[in-house]
């Protein structure tokens, strides 16, 4: 019996170590590709993703596969050949937090950058007027990037800075179905304490997944003030939400706490975790912070933050794997069926396609009409990425939309009008 039970316990833990590469988010979510281009030909979201016991490696261009531009300012956006690495055990910081400060603060699961609240701006009391000059001095008044930078974002509410790394600093809403109130947000991405980051909606009771939906709220409440301590005036230049600090964190206001994240159960994480939520207002505009804010919730390793960061090799004490979702998992998703939305339907300029969370990627989408000839069609379409077809110049009438890719197939009708 014990040479027999000895193999069995190494097949036993083998498959374990399966099950835990298969199911462990942080190496799962990311979508990965190695031959579609997006902006200027540039191969886009994420192309190698590596493991080891404590930690995954995120090799990206920070280019996603949606379509980005035109942006209004004068800056390119470019390939930045970023590898992150991610906890995979992520802790709760009982010391001194990390500060969330300038660049990125997080990376999203098609490797783009998210940026914090802040657009570089300070209030300079020596000069009583805007330094962008980048200090470690704790600023009294910071400009709220939405409020001043949101005239240059493109389409998809992102732009690059000035070394042209493409970036949201607020909820990207062609990454995933923002409209979508009836489910937990897919998982977008994750900041770089290792927790997860989602989009706007969570369960209603934090630690209930059968407890309904609900839009998470910030408990940031604008303040009425009619001066700024040492800062600018409240007026018509500088009216109060303009600058970060008109907002005070209010305990209890909200469903969040001051970093606008909690601890709770999601769907990828059903015994529970600390996560950040990208907040919405009801009609589905950001609302202050928009992302993680303030400090980070839990312990930051050195290299994705602070100057030249973001350019990781793997840690002398990691043996890592690759993770190929092509190959992995295949035999979990035999029985799973595709869940996609059409929107709007019926429609006459862009019909929207968003292809719920699941562990396969590459998929085609292809628009047919009643004689069966293709009309559109368009490759490496991924799960949670808000695709988007220009049918604006396809005559009216009913159509059939296909999405396929080697394991899954499925046909909706579509209805173009005049």
């Amino acid at each position: 019996m014990r040479k027999l039970f000895l193999p069995l316990l190494f097949i036993a833990m083998s498959y374990n170590a399966l099950l835990a590469q298969v199911t462990d988010p942080t190496i799962t979510s990311w979508i990965q590709n190695t031959t579609a281009t997006g902006y200027a030909g540039i191969v886009s979201n994420c192309q190698l993703v590596q493991y080891a016991t404590n930690n995954v490696y995120v090799s990206c261009t920070c280019i996603p596969g949606y379509s980005i531009g035109p942006w209004n300012n004068p800056n390119v956006a470019s390939n930045q050949n970023f590898v992150y690495k991610i906890t995979r055990h992520p802790q709760p910081e009982t010391g001194t937090q990390t500060a969330v400060g300038m660049g990125h603060i997080g990376v999203l699961i098609n490797g783009v950058s998210l940026f914090n609240v802040y657009d570089g701006y300070w209030w300079d009391t020596t000069t009583n007027n805007w330094n962008s000059t980048p200090s470690m001095t704790t600023h009294l008044w910071n400009r709220n990037a939405l409020k001043y930078e949101y005239p240059s974002f493109d389409n998809c509410i992102g732009h690059p800075q000035q070394q042209g790394e493409y970036h949201h600093h607020v909820s990207p809403k062609c990454l995933y179905d923002q409209t979508d109130s009836t489910h937990h947000s897919p998982l977008i991405g994750y900041a770089f304490d290792g927790y997860p980051i989602y989009g706007a909606y969570g369960y209603a009771t934090a630690n209930n997944a059968s407890s309904g939906i609900k839009r998470m709220k910030s408990s940031y409440v604008l303040q009425s003030a009619s001066t700024r301590y040492l800062g600018p005036p409240v007026n018509s230049t500088y009216p109060l939400g303009n600058l970060c600090e008109d907002y005070v964190y209010t305990q209890g206001a909200g469903d969040l706490d001051a970093s606008n994240g909690r601890l709770c159960v999601t769907p990828e994480y059903p015994n529970g975790t600390y996560a950040y939520f990208m907040t919405l207002d009801a009609s589905l505009n950001p609302t202050f912070p928009y992302t993680f804010y303030g400090n980070y919730y839990g312990v930051v390793p050195t290299g994705n933050i602070g100057p030249n960061s973001g350019h990781q090799t793997v840690a002398s004490t990691d043996t890592v794997q690759t993770y190929t979702p092509s190959t992995t998992g295949v035999e979990e998703l035999k029985n799973q069926t595709l869940d996609f939305l059409v929107f709007p339907n019926p429609t006459n300029t862009m019909l929207h396609i968003f292809i719920q969370p699941i562990y396969s990627n590459d998929f085609t989408v292809e628009l047919y009409d009643m004689m069966g000839r293709k009309i559109i069609s368009k490759n490496n379409v991924h799960p949670t990425i808000t695709e988007s077809l220009d049918v604006s110049q396809v005559a009216a009438g009913n159509y059939v939309l296909k999405i396929f890719n080697s394991q899954f197939s499925s046909t909706k009708k579509i209805t173009i009008g005049e």
